[in-house]
């Protein structure tokens, strides 16, 4: 499996974003909450995704900017599973709830257990 994270695989589009949060599905695993929905899109890819962190829980863009890099990195490594487990086109955003800065392994253990949740939501 292929572990890049092209830009077309990214969520940038403000129309897919404006339909995703007027009624997507949403999924927790604190501190990580998913938004998803099931669209077709043109682009050749099987899910689009994007990354938030919320300027109220923190002030500083250098933050922001390093949990959005550690929610990518962590999405980047396990897409694996959803690209094995979902047919359809999905568009999603991770969004970082918490308030304290987190590291890696607890980014990446929440994001295996969220994108395993999407999997069997999915195709039960």
């Amino acid at each position: 499996m292929n572990q890049t994270f092209p830009t077309i695989e990214k969520l940038k589009s403000k129309k897919l974003l404006d339909e995703l949060f007027t009624s997507g599905k949403k999924l927790n695993e604190y501190p990580i909450k998913l938004v998803y929905k099931q669209l077709n899109f043109e682009d050749e890819v099987i899910v689009k995704t994007g990354v938030s962190v919320p300027k109220r829980n923190f002030k500083k863009a250098v933050d922001r900017n390093r949990i959005k890099r550690l929610l990518r990195e962590g999405y980047r490594l396990n897409k694996y599973i959803i690209h094995g487990g979902l047919n359809e086109k999905y568009i999603c955003m991770f969004l970082y709830l918490g308030k304290e800065m987190p590291d890696f392994d607890t980014i990446n253990s929440k994001m295996v257990r969220l994108l395993n949740k999407l999997v069997e939501k999915e195709n039960s």
